[in-house]
C-alpha cells in the first residue's frame, strides 16, 4: 500500500496494554496528536500523544531524553499549548517523531520504566483544541448532501451549475472553534417567519447538526503562490472530527447573496486528537467515481495520484430523557465528491496564503444509502418528517438539553482499525435577547 512503512505493521504491540485491546481508537498503529493537561489542574496545556486509554506527555518525554535527532526537535516543539510550531515542521519531521513514538511504544522498547512516568489516563485529562486556528474554511463536499439539500428548496434543479467544477466553501469563524465537550447556548438572530411581512430576533428553532472531516494545514505557502495538487497533501498535518453546528432558520433568512454567516459563527466542534496523514495511509481508497456525464476537474484540480479517504463517521444523539446516545446518522467520507488535495489545491489557487493550523471543514457528509444523511435538516425532511429515538421521543431539530457525540473510524482487512476519538457537543437554553 502506498505510504506505508514498519508503523503501520498490523502486528505491532504496545507495552502499553489498554493499545492491544481489540476496538479500541488508539492501537500504536494511530498516535494521533492534541493538546492536553490534567483534569482541574493548573498545569499549562502541552502536546501529548493517544496511546490506548493513556496519553503520552511529549514535553515530559522530551525533557526525559527519550528521543534524538529531528525527533527531538519536533518533540521541543509540541511543549507548547498549541502544535503549530510542530506542524510548521512539515513532513519529514511529522514523520521522524511518529517512528520514534512507535519505537520507544513497542512492546519489547528499551524505554519501557522511562516512558511509564510520562503516562496520564486519558479519563483525568481535559483538552484543548489542538491547534491555533488563525483561519477556517467549509467546503461543501458531499453531492449526497448538496443534493438532498437542493431537493428540498429546488426539487427540479438541487444542483447548482458550479457544484461539479468547483469545490464550493464559505469563511467560517475561527475563535467560536472549541472541543470536544463544548457547551453553548442557544443561538439567536433574525429568521422570516412564512407569511410574514417583516423578520422577527429570537432563539433558532431549527438548530442542526453537521457530520464533517477537519483537515489541519501544516506547512503552509507564500502569499501569491498556489500549491499544486500534487504537492497538496505535503502540506496537510492530519485530519479530525469537525461538527459545524447551523441554525437553518437563521440561515434561511441571511444566506443570499454572499452565504453562511451567524447561522454557522456561534459554535464548532472539533475532536481532541488529530489523526496524521501519515497514519491514514492504509485507508486512502479510489476518488469519488463521476459519472461519464460529469465533467472532469480542471487541470489545476486534477492530479492521477489524488485518492480519498475510507473513514466511517456516525452522529449519536443524547436526549435529557435518555440513558444513552442512540445513533443517527452513519456516513463515510470517502463519499465525497472533492478530495483532500482538491480543497487544499483550490483554496491557494488565487494566491491565498495557508498558515500553520489553518483548518478546512468538509462540509456535511452524506452517504446514499437510506439512513447516511449527515444532518438533521436531511434526516427529518426539512422538519417535515421527525426522526423516532429510543423511548418515544421524536427530533426534527435539536432540543436544549440534547447532546451530540461524533465518533470516526477507519478499517480495512489487512490493516489496524483507527479511530478519532470523539466531538461531543452540548446544547444549553438560549440567553436573554440583546437590548
Amino acid at each position: 500500500m502506498s505510504g506505508t512503512n514498519e508503523t503501520h505493521d498490523p502486528a505491532l504491540r504496545s507495552w502499553v496494554e489498554s493499545a492491544n485491546v481489540e476496538g479500541g481508537d488508539f492501537p500504536i498503529q494511530n498516535l494521533p496528536f492534541g493538546v492536553f493537561r490534567r483534569k482541574g489542574s493548573h498545569e499549562p496545556f502541552r502536546g501529548g500523544v493517544a496511546i490506548g486509554a493513556e496519553i503520552l506527555d511529549l514535553a515530559a518525554a522530551h525533557k526525559a531524553g527519550l528521543f534524538s535527532g529531528e525527533a527531538a526537535a519536533a518533540a521541543a516543539n509540541c511543549s507548547g499549548a498549541a502544535l503549530n510550531a510542530f506542524m510548521a515542521m512539515g513532513p519529514t519531521a511529522w514523520a521522524a517523531l511518529r517512528l520514534a513514538l512507535s519505537r520507544t511504544l513497542r512492546t519489547g522498547s528499551s524505554h519501557t520504566d522511562k516512558l511509564r512516568g510520562c503516562l496520564v489516563p486519558q479519563a483525568q485529562a481535559e483538552y484543548a483544541v489542538p491547534a491555533e486556528i488563525g483561519d477556517y474554511t467549509d467546503f461543501f463536499t458531499s453531492i449526497h448532501h448538496a443534493t438532498n439539500v437542493g431537493k428540498l428548496f429546488r426539487p427540479d434543479n438541487p444542483l447548482l451549475p458550479n457544484y461539479k467544477w468547483v469545490p464550493i466553501g464559505y469563511h467560517g469563524r475561527g475563535s467560536s472553534i472549541g472541543v470536544s465537550g463544548q457547551s453553548f447556548p442557544r443561538p439567536q438572530g433574525q429568521k422570516m417567519p412564512p407569511g410574514a411581512a417583516a423578520p422577527v430576533f429570537g432563539p433558532s428553532k431549527r438548530l442542526d447538526y453537521e457530520l464533517e472531516i477537519g483537515i489541519y494545514i501544516g506547512t503552509g505557502n507564500a502569499l501569491g503562490q498556489p500549491i499544486p495538487i500534487a504537492e497538496a497533501e505535503r502540506h496537510v498535518f492530519g485530519l479530525g472530527l469537525l461538527n459545524d453546528w447551523s441554525a437553518r432558520d437563521i440561515q434561511a433568512w441571511e444566506y443570499q447573496p454572499l452565504g453562511p454567516f451567524l447561522a454557522k459563527s456561534f459554535a464548532t466542534t472539533v475532536s481532541p486528537w488529530i489523526v496524521t496523514l501519515e497514519a491514514l495511509a492504509p485507508f486512502r481508497c479510489p476518488v469519488f467515481p463521476r459519472p461519464p456525464e460529469d465533467p472532469q476537474p480542471l487541470p489545476y484540480l486534477f492530479s492521477e495520484k489524488d485518492h480519498g479517504y475510507d473513514i466511517a463517521i456516525e452522529m449519536h444523539l443524547k436526549t435529557r430523557a435518555m440513558r444513552s446516545p442512540a445513533r443517527v446518522s452513519r456516513s463515510s467520507f470517502r463519499d465525497s465528491y472533492w478530495t483532500v488535495a482538491q480543497m487544499v489545491a483550490h483554496q491557494s489557487s488565487n494566491g491565498c496564503n495557508l498558515q500553520p493550523g489553518d483548518l478546512l471543514g468538509s462540509g456535511t457528509i452524506s452517504g446514499a444509502a437510506p439512513g447516511s444523511a449527515g444532518s438533521m435538516m436531511e434526516l427529518s425532511q426539512a422538519g417535515r418528517t421527525p426522526i423516532g429515538l429510543p423511548g418515544g421521543e421524536t427530533r426534527s431539530f435539536l432540543e436544549d438539553g440534547d447532546e451530540v457525540i461524533q465518533r470516526g473510524r477507519c478499517r480495512r482487512e489487512g490493516c489496524a482499525p483507527i479511530g478519532f476519538g470523539e466531538a461531543s457537543g452540548r446544547i444549553s437554553p438560549a440567553r436573554s435577547s440583546p437590548g
